[in-house]
């Protein structure tokens, strides 16, 4: 609180205002470009290529630290400071590779979650269509179709050619012989 009983705002005590940043001396960077990074890393390590650069660098270690004399020598211990080496690239490949996971399955994870919203959507469509072409049909059953209007006409003429048939007279012997 200040002199006068009022209390500064940014100080964390009042719920309305939030406090005021402090100012972190840890470097700060981008979580998605660190995870970019990571992937590329996990990818190369990897590869067939990293096996062989890691390869020929084994080899040159052990060649120099065998073959050269002892003065030139870093390693001068059984290979000790090539084993640390070796644990130091271990422990930083192996987070690295998990992070890389951990994005890839996360990405798994939302295109699975589209496909089955798109799967839905498409379910949802299909039977909504099939529901048109039910009514469609059901609709068809009323309309009058070219088939059903030749059947009908067809009716109507033997129907016609029995009542032209009943109604006119028989023709006489005679009329029989002159056709």
């Amino acid at each position: 609180m200040s002199g006068d009983g009022t209390r500064k705002s940014g100080d964390g005590t009042r719920l309305d205002r939030p406090r005021e940043r402090r100012r972190v001396p840890l470097p700060r960077w981008d979580p998605e470009a660190f995870g970019k990074a990571s992937e590329h890393i996990a990818r190369f390590l990897g590869t067939g290529r990293f096996i062989a650069w890691m390869t020929v660098f084994v080899a040159v270690w052990l060649g120099w630290n065998i073959l050269a004399p002892e003065r030139l020598r870093f390693d001068s211990y059984p290979f000790i400071f090539l084993t640390l080496m070796l644990s130091l690239q271990a422990s930083y490949s192996a987070p690295l590779i998990l992070l890389s996971q951990y994005r890839q399955a996360d990405r798994d994870r939302v295109t699975l979650e589209q496909d089955r919203a798109r799967d839905e959507r498409s379910i949802a469509d299909t039977e909504f269509l099939a529901r048109e072409i039910a009514a469609l049909r059901m609709g068809m059953g009323e309309v009058a179709t070219r088939d059903w209007i030749r059947s009908e006409f067809q009716d109507l003429v033997r129907e016609m050619e029995r009542e032209r048939g009943r109604a006119a007279p028989s023709p006489a012997p005679h009329e029989e012989r002159d056709r």
